[in-house]
């Protein structure tokens, strides 16, 4: 066998090249979902820090990064194919810090601190609410060991059971947001008002019973909007976007309250099509007429 005289010196000089080393273990691409999820955990660790120490803004503003970056995490793991188990717990159990745990204390350092002992009842309620209902998401989505997994019915795939943790935890955080907005409008009476300890407690307990209940919402996965829809949608989006730079707390509230007001028309859009469902099958396995 000849070896070309360029390759006989590099070999002479440098010794047998070495060969690169192979690792074992996943891909880069996997791991950013994982490493989202992480960055979101730390935002909420943030918020509860910035929240100790009276900077209730920048505390406010974590909880939505940190909803932002669980909305997309789970769809890109989906898109660089890196979904796993781990992930999955690891992003439910950010999500009960991020969305159970940090709005209450939040909302108990800003205003119901002032209310003594029994102002802290509401953020308890509030995070065991957001477990619960948590914990009947992951219950859901394993099967158990020997049972008939049950299939959903093809309508109910476009619903959460219940509000799911990052919708429930940026409406407990309305009254905050309401605040911030008023205080920056020169409105303090209305700002004083909405920070009334009451007014966050009850936020905290209907918030808390809307996520643990069963009432269907948007889950917006498979939502597909009409052609003639398309542009109203995108002019929309757009003068929203305007108005959360221009006025972030003011959209920032404006959003949750669309949002429930949208739970009344996701409850209908529900019912309608399980009866529409109903009165199909039922048309079905009718015997035909002769």
């Amino acid at each position: 066998m000849t070896t070309k005289p360029g390759l006989r010196y590099r070999l002479r000089r440098f010794g047998t090249p070495r060969q690169r080393p192979r690792y074992r273990g996943p891909s880069f691409n996997r791991l950013i979902p994982n490493l989202l999820t992480m960055i979101g955990l730390c935002s909420g660790l943030v918020a509860i820090r910035f929240a100790l120490e009276d900077r209730f803004p920048q505390a406010a503003a974590l909880i939505v990064v940190a909803a932002v970056i669980d909305g997309l995490d789970g769809r890109i793991a989906r898109l660089l194919k890196g979904t796993s188990r781990f992930g999955a717990e690891f992003d439910s159990l950010s999500d009960f810090l991020c969305f159970g745990v940090a709005p209450g204390l939040i909302l108990y350092l800003w205003t119901l601190h002032g209310a003594g002992p029994m102002g802290f009842i509401p953020c308890i309620m509030f995070a065991v609410c957001s477990a619960l209902r948590l914990a009947r998401f992951n219950a859901a989505s394993i099967a158990e060991p020997g049972a008939v997994p049950v299939s959903k019915p093809a309508y109910a795939y476009n619903f959460f059971t219940g509000v799911p943790a990052p919708a429930g935890a940026g409406l407990a955080l309305l009254p905050l947001f309401g605040s911030l907005a008023f205080g920056e409008w020169d409105w303090p009476g209305f700002a004083h008002v909405i920070r009334h300890p009451v007014f966050s407690a009850i936020m905290l307990f209907v918030v808390g019973g809307l996520m643990v209940s069963t009432l269907p919402s948007f889950s917006f996965k498979n939502f597909k909007v009409p052609a003639q829809m398309v542009l109203p949608l995108l002019l929309g989006t757009g003068a929203f976007i305007a108005f959360l730079v221009t006025e972030p707390w003011a959209a920032l509230a404006l959003g949750g309250l669309v949002y429930g007001g949208m739970l009344y028309f996701s409850t209908r859009s529900y019912q309608r099509l399980k009866r529409e469902a109903e009165a199909l099958r039922e048309e079905v396995a009718a015997p035909s007429e002769v």
